[in-house]
């Protein structure tokens, strides 16, 4: 169920598509490994986007695997209904979570991915004891819920303190970052030990999307720890 932590992954965020040409935005990234869909509810972060209906017309219709990422309140609830509307992975916030295991078991019953997200501001040990739940660490590198903030550089040992553990313990999880992530910040996230990379605005604004998905993913591949 895991990505390989020996390869890097790039996941383009369509929360920087033009949504009034969402098909050929979704073809225009058809390199990518999966799209990255961010869900937001108005409530975990200020800022509403998509829900189920539209992860489930990506699934239908786009090139590539979905990974959603739930920045919404009562993840317990909501999170199974995206594992079946047919995505992929599907990352909920262990703040918004009341039984992270057990929805995390939920997930995968369903023929999901797990990923649990965590806040810049909350801290990865607590959760490295259940690490072994998951399939994916998502470690936002900006604060969630607005695109085309700056990425956080005091994210790093944050980032290396996860790959440590989950190396110590010989697992297979991968670690996501999430904001910021372009061709000056992807290797310094590589190098700290992230495998799978959202970016947003750097490939959405380039001129050939998939020529940027393919540096950024040499980039990253070249710095892997």
């Amino acid at each position: 169920m895991t990505y390989s932590t020996d390869s890097a992954f790039i996941h383009p965020s369509i929360l920087n598509a033009d949504f009034m040409r969402i098909g050929e935005e979704l073809d225009r990234i058809a390199s990518a490994d999966s799209v990255h869909v961010d869900i937001m509810d108005g409530h975990f972060v200020p800022n509403i986007t998509f829900g189920v209906d539209m992860v489930s017309q990506i699934v239908r219709h786009g090139p590539i695997p979905v990974d959603a990422h739930l920045m919404i309140e009562d993840a317990d609830r909501e999170a199974p209904a995206y594992a079946e509307a047919g995505a992929d992975s599907v990352t909920f916030h262990l703040e918004a979570a009341s039984a992270p295991i057990r929805l995390a078991r939920e997930l995968r019953a369903k023929n999901a991915r797990a990923g649990v997200a965590l806040r810049p501001a909350t801290p990865v040990e607590p959760l490295l004891d259940i690490i072994g739940e998951f399939d994916m660490l998502l470690l936002m590198t900006v604060e969630p819920g607005f695109g085309g903030q700056s990425f956080l550089e005091t994210m790093l040992p944050k980032i290396r303190r996860a790959r440590k553990a989950i190396s110590d313990a010989h697992l297979e999880v991968s670690i996501q970052v999430d904001g910021g992530v372009n061709r000056e910040t992807i290797e310094r996230c590589a190098e700290a030990g992230a495998n799978v990379f959202v970016a947003g605005s750097a490939i959405y604004r380039a001129q050939d999307a998939a020529s940027e998905i393919d540096a950024l993913r040499t980039l990253a591949s070249s710095h892997g720890h």
